[in-house]
């Protein structure tokens, strides 16, 4: 099995690299790990407060069970993902069951922030965009998918995904061994990434 880690900051183009790099890797076995399905249960707390709540610090997220699950896949049994809900930030008492697979990619914002999980990465990827670029996408995702008012939005932004981004985020980026610029419209750094992908690969199933 062979573990992958992408990372890089809100926006910056992850889950188009991820969708490359799968398609790429049509003839494996692929599952994706989001970072997003594994952030803790906040159905205890009012909605008011849990809208409130800030995703980028990586005390929102259930480290302990992302470690479990891949450490459980990488035994060679499968696990019960969970699903996570961006509109009522609450877990969902249904999962995802997930078999092992040749290559398992853990995608997320925070997912270089932990040592224990940075260990089982066969290989770290951190996707670099420009701040201006990742504000605009985070613009159109979280109105157009998450419901959410622009002006909403922009007070994250400002409040809470700009200075986390420069106090967790960014530096994670010493740790990847692949920094991809320009986010998934890099082809060339995408062909870069599967050539080395493969060969790791390669010597995995010898």
């Amino acid at each position: 099995m062979l573990i992958i880690g992408i990372a890089g900051g809100t926006g910056s183009g992850k889950t188009t690299v991820v969708r490359r790099i799968s398609e790429l890797l049509s003839g494996e076995q692929v599952i994706i790990l989001p970072q997003d399905s594994y952030y803790k249960d906040s159905s205890h707390l009012p909605l008011e407060e849990r809208l409130g709540l800030n995703f980028d610090h990586p005390d929102s997220l259930d480290f302990n069970l992302l470690i479990k699950d891949v450490k459980t896949l990488k035994a060679g049994k499968s696990i019960e993902q969970p699903i996570y809900s961006y509109l009522t930030c609450t877990r969902s008492q249904e999962t995802i069951h997930v078999e092992p697979h040749h290559v398992v990619i853990i995608e997320g914002i925070l997912i270089f922030t932990h040592p224990e999980l940075r260990k089982l990465m066969d290989i770290k990827i951190f996707v670099d965009a420009d701040a201006d670029d990742r504000l605009g996408r985070v613009i159109c995702r979280d109105t157009m998918e998450r419901g959410r008012d622009i002006h909403k939005v922009l007070e994250r932004y400002e409040k809470t995904v700009k200075p986390m981004h420069l106090q967790f985020i960014e530096p994670t980026k010493r740790y990847a061994d692949i920094i991809i610029p320009q986010g998934g419209h890099n082809e060339v750094g995408i062909d870069v990434v599967h050539a080395i992908i493969e060969r790791a690969l390669q010597r995995k199933h010898r």
